[in-house]
């Protein structure tokens, strides 16, 4: 008799929720904080008020991003418990019309009717909210909102980011900030894209390069507008 042997498979969008986190996280730490600290230092500010520039960055970005993605991400989640409560009350007031809704749903991917109807009749007597949640609502366990996780990995993942372009201001001489600190921020940006990319399965070099075009846009801006308003000032 054939054997059947059960394994856990290991899906990539079972990383979607932390990883999307992850990757807002540590791109806007590097991005944000390293052109607050050229739009500082194109104006030709002093190493000290650069590093403090750059330090009030790193710590108010990682609690905003905190805040914004736990405010988001609950919003996420109270959308879900109030779909899923709606569900769960028109299972018990009209069990029989939740039942033609779900095997129609079955229908439009492809089965007929009457195997729909079994599959959805078989469905429900295991769990009737559960196949309502993931076959009517898109709701599933994988998928689902965490506020907090997305939070503290937002908030960790930023402060690591906004790191990485403190440590050039703090090794690299005082005239040559925004070259070092520009140069090694599109480098650290493009590989985090390349790993963020491979993490999720997809195409290492369209992930860097996307990555790296808008921290070049975004460092050229503020550049520019350090300088424009240093030269007034």
């Amino acid at each position: 008799m054939p054997r059947f042997i059960q394994h856990r498979e290991n899906h990539l969008v079972e990383r979607i929720g932390w990883l999307r986190a992850a990757v807002l996280g540590a791109n806007d730490g590097i991005l944000s904080t390293a052109s607050l600290i050229v739009g500082v230092a194109a104006s030709a500010a002093s190493a000290s008020s650069i590093l403090v520039a750059g330090i009030a960055g790193l710590v108010a970005g990682s609690m905003s991003m905190a805040a914004g993605e736990y405010v988001s991400v609950s919003s996420q989640a109270d959308t879900e418990k109030a779909d899923l409560a709606r569900e769960r009350s028109e299972l018990i007031d009209d069990p029989e019309a939740e039942t033609r809704e779900l095997a129609q749903i079955y229908v439009g991917r492809g089965l007929t009717p009457d195997l729909a109807r079994q599959v959805a009749t078989q469905l429900m007597s295991k769990d009737a909210l559960g196949a309502h949640a993931r076959d009517e609502l898109g709701i599933s366990e994988v998928l689902a909102a965490r506020p907090i996780q997305a939070a503290m990995t937002s908030a960790l993942t930023f402060a690591v980011g906004a790191a990485l372009p403190l440590l050039a201001v703090l090794v690299a001489p005082t005239g040559m900030l925004v070259p070092v600190v520009s140069i090694l921020s599109l480098a650290f940006l493009a590989l985090l894209g390349a790993v963020g990319a491979w993490i999720g399965g997809a195409s290492v070099a369209v992930g860097a390069a996307r990555v790296a075009f808008w921290g070049v846009a975004a460092l050229a801006l503020t550049a520019g507008i350090g300088a424009l308003i240093g030269g007034v000032v």
